[in-house]
């Protein structure tokens, strides 16, 4: 005799199946995440081998705007270690990537590490030189463009 098995609902099933946990978070994977802009201000992305194939990683996104910016950075688990919180490069390519971050990274949890895109200028201190350079630059350009016409 057949017993007839009634079938979920789309519902209950989503509520009874485990919870996705974000890349990273459970520190099982190859690589440690260090993250530099917040995921929810991009709609699009792409992931690009830097350097060797495999080793490190950096994650694209693209804005509503069309605009393209680093949202993190994926750095294998063989150029890199974690001690007591920081993340330690052991590699050249870890190294200069950590170190063109603008800001340590710091532990969130896991394999995830946060860190800010460039560092913090006061200010008073603003224009920088390389801030007057590239304006200087701009308008060249800009004048060298308009004799042209």
């Amino acid at each position: 005799m057949k017993t007839s098995r009634k079938r979920q609902a789309p519902k209950e099933q989503a509520r009874k199946s485990p919870v996705r946990k974000a890349p990273g978070s459970t520190g099982g994977g190859l690589y440690y995440h260090v993250e530099v802009r917040p995921k929810s201000d991009f709609v699009e992305f792409r992931t690009q081998d830097v350097g060797k194939r495999g080793h490190i990683q950096r994650v694209a996104g693209k804005r509503e705007s069309g605009s393209w910016a680093t949202v993190k950075w994926l750095i294998g688990k063989d150029d890199a270690h974690v001690r007591s919180g920081q993340l330690v490069p052991d590699t050249k390519e870890a190294k200069q990537v950590i170190k063109e971050l603008g800001s340590t990274p710091v532990l969130l949890s896991g394999d995830r590490f946060s860190a800010h895109p460039r560092r913090k200028v006061p200010e008073g201190a603003k224009p920088t030189a390389v801030q007057r350079e590239a304006r200087r630059r701009n308008i060249r350009k800009a004048q060298t463009a308009r004799k042209k016409k």
